[in-house]
């Protein structure tokens, strides 16, 4: 470190910000583009639902005073929707933020944390940033190997462990068997983190009631976010569902009003109407089987995903990939700032922008692929 002789924290010395990528303003301004398609950083390109918009307008103009510290209206309904006690919920400025909490909340300098591989960056990158030592564990066939996460956790005596279902960047779901094998061969004193930002995705006969292990008092907190189905990433609002014990030690380390009030009005509004809710995941599954239709048909192989976005081998250089789908009018999420470089994480969304990927990913991977070698 130069220039500056402050007293930075150990722990970040090695360390950079956590960087999604780059954001489309940037992309445009310095490429010059003018429409582009943005797929790479998973957001609901469906929107918000009808009416939300509306109720976020009538309270703008309370902007001037903090929000009601209790976030009780957004607790009552989300506790609704979930069949959980109010005192289980711990709203949040999005899952990134409760992310940061559970790590303060958690981890001491030298605590060991166990965190799958490829998953969502962010929960090594803050598990580090609290000081903690983090294991990553290999993921064979691109899915969550619970059982290797178990006793990797066992071994370390892991304080965390970090579940991202469905998982990003794959797609995976975990199933009711192996989750509860999981729990089961966990160490006493290990807390798992499982982050359902995109459980609304999966089949409601399939979704795992983690809420019940947490009600059971097993050692679970439940992460769940508005960003992606009901379509309001821009106000970041996500939540937690713990033991009723443990949110007060959550609020105590979690910064005070930072829930703006747009966003709860706006998380409010969204909840409540499963019907419309059930017709976007539908909406959302035909497309992302039409995109996998048709990259099939074109001879790629992309993962079975249970998310709103597919992951899918190319082969190619990425930052070639990336520049061809550019030109094209295209962003994706190239696979080597996942861990995985010769994959591209495509965000589905409506089914005329699904079918212009099926068609330029195919044909940028046929201009970079090398010419076959002539016969002799």
């Amino acid at each position: 470190m130069t220039g500056w002789g402050g007293p930075i924290r150990p722990q970040l010395l090695d360390l950079g910000p956590y960087v999604p990528g780059p954001s489309l303003d940037e992309l445009k301004r310095t490429l010059g583009l003018g429409d582009v398609a943005k797929l790479n950083w998973n957001e609901g390109l469906f929107g918000p639902l009808p009416g939300v918009l509306d109720a976020v307008a009538t309270e703008l103009p309370e902007s001037w005073s903090y929000p009601e510290h209790a976030y009780l209206e957004l607790r009552e309904a989300i506790a609704a929707e979930a069949g959980v006690g109010v005192d289980q919920i711990l709203p949040g400025h999005g899952i990134q933020a409760l992310i940061v909490t559970l790590c303060s909340a958690f981890l001491s300098p030298g605590d060991r944390v166990v965190v799958p591989q490829p998953t969502y960056g962010l929960y090594a990158q803050a598990s580090r940033v609290a000081g903690a030592v983090v294991e990553r564990i290999p993921s064979p066939e691109l899915r969550l190997d619970l059982e290797r996460i178990a006793a990797a956790a066992v071994r370390s005596e892991a304080r965390l462990a970090w579940v991202c279902d469905p998982n990003n960047p794959t797609g995976s779901v975990v199933e009711e068997a192996e989750w509860r094998a999981f729990l089961d061969a966990l160490p006493p004193g290990c807390v798992v983190a499982a982050d359902e930002a995109y459980l609304d995705y999966v089949d409601p006969g399939r979704r795992l009631r983690r809420e019940e292990d947490v009600a059971a008092g097993r050692p679970v907190v439940v992460l769940r976010t508005f960003s992606k189905i009901y379509g309001l990433a821009g106000l970041r609002l996500g939540y937690a569902l713990a033991s009723p014990e443990l949110v007060p030690y959550l609020q105590t380390v979690q910064e005070p009003f930072n829930v703006n009030r747009p966003a709860l009005v706006a998380g409010a509004a969204s909840l409540g109407r499963r019907e419309e809710v059930d017709e976007r995941r539908r909406q959302t599954v035909a497309a992302r089987e039409r995109l996998a239709a048709g990259l099939r048909d074109a001879g790629l192989d992309p993962l079975p995903s249970e998310a709103n976005f597919l992951l899918v081998e190319h082969g190619v250089d990425d930052t070639a990939l990336m520049d061809g789908l550019l030109r094209r009018g295209i962003l994706v999420r190239p696979g080597s700032e996942l861990g995985l470089p010769g994959w591209a994480r495509i965000t589905v969304g409506p089914e005329p922008i699904m079918d212009r990927v099926a068609e330029a990913l195919p044909a940028v991977c046929a201009e970079l692929s090398p010419a076959p070698a002539p016969e002799r």
